[in-house]
């Protein structure tokens, strides 16, 4: 008896190149990136400039270090930067601005939607004062928790900050599923979205590892000026790699085969989502993207671990701190998501 592939829901990290992919990495000319001299990095990089509506782009092995660069970049030791509190730049990459740049974050609560009151951006702007800190940037990210940013507060949140002399950066780690969601709403195609989206800020971060499915890298783009700046820090950091044309190659057909088809993702989150309404115990937020989150009661919180280990044993992997995380993906299927959906029923029912 065959035993049913695992459905790994943890996050779309986890996802394996596909075959096609696998047959452009192999096929990709190559040459040392440090030297500038990788034909299949300076293709990815010109692509992803030119898509999104910049000069220039730097092809880096990870969005943390995409991030690191940025805010580096466009900030100085003492200076600051503006952040959400759930932000993946402040909360989740190791204080890596702090403690390499001596940048200060100043992170300011999210409203229920992801977005922040403008009133508090205008707020924690320092004054040019010895005291304080210099504020030298805003930076968002979209999506964010899976969440679409209104794109009416992306405009007014980067308009403002432009206009009290603030650089934007966009942590667009899901730019293309920001971009599927807004494009959902409006009737544009998915590209001209994220450029949209993109063309707001004066610098974006782009993971090609997580929604668009390669096996490693993030891409930085700006001016021209600016990537020269990160890519000085990308060398101080680590990030310069020689041969890169093999995980650029699968980022480049991942830009060309698997971001319309992010939409597939979404559909099997909403799917997920529906399936799991009216469970005694759960509350379910619906999806806007790939991303499912589910709040267990407070009679059912003491069982997160014992339905963790519950749905592992079915050949289901999930994450669970405080609230339940799913995220589809493209090794995820619409069977997939019918047993887990099933795997979580059966384990409220007992």
């Amino acid at each position: 008896m065959t035993t049913p592939q695992a459905v790994d829901l943890r996050s779309d990290t986890v996802t394996q190149p596909t075959a096609a992919m696998r047959a452009a990495m192999m096929a990709a000319p190559l040459g040392d990136d440090v030297f500038g001299t990788d034909p299949s990095v300076n293709a990815l990089q010109e692509k992803i400039a030119g898509l999104l509506g910049f000069e220039a782009a730097l092809f880096v092995p990870t969005g943390t270090q995409s991030n690191l660069c940025a805010i580096l970049s466009h900030c100085q030791r003492g200076d600051e930067y503006i952040v959400g509190q759930q932000a993946h730049c402040y909360r989740w990459e190791g204080g890596g601005a702090a403690v390499f740049g001596s940048v200060q974050p100043q992170p300011l609560e999210h409203q229920a939607d992801g977005t922040f009151k403008l009133a508090d951006i205008e707020g924690a702007i320092k004054p040019d004062d010895a005291h304080f800190a210099r504020t030298r940037v805003l930076a968002l990210e979209n999506t964010l928790g899976g969440k679409l940013l209104p794109f009416e507060f992306v405009q007014a949140a980067t308009q403002l900050a432009r206009a009290k002399g603030l650089q934007r950066h966009l942590d667009g780690a899901r730019l293309f599923n920001a971009a599927v969601a807004q494009s959902a709403q409006t009737g544009s195609a998915v590209r001209d979205e994220a450029r949209r989206i993109a063309q707001c800020f004066d610098s974006v971060s782009v993971c090609f590892s997580k929604g668009l499915g390669a096996p490693v890298g993030s891409a930085l783009c700006g001016s021209r000026e600016f990537i020269a700046r990160a890519h000085r820090i990308r060398k101080m950091a680590g990030g310069g790699m020689r041969q890169a044309g093999l995980l650029a190659a699968a980022a480049s057909h991942a830009l060309d085969h698997h971001v319309d088809r992010l939409a597939q993702d979404h559909a099997l989150a909403r799917r997920l989502a529906d399936g799991l309404e009216g469970v005694a115990g759960l509350a379910v937020e619906p999806p806007q993207s790939n991303i499912v989150f589910i709040d267990l009661s407070d009679e059912a919180k003491p069982r997160m671990n014992d339905l963790l280990a519950h749905l592992k044993s079915q050949g289901i992997l999930a994450t669970g701190l405080y609230r339940l995380r799913f995220v589809t993906h493209l090794d995820v299927d619409a069977a997939g998501v019918e047993r887990a959906i099933a795997a979580i029923r059966q384990f409220f029912r007992a």
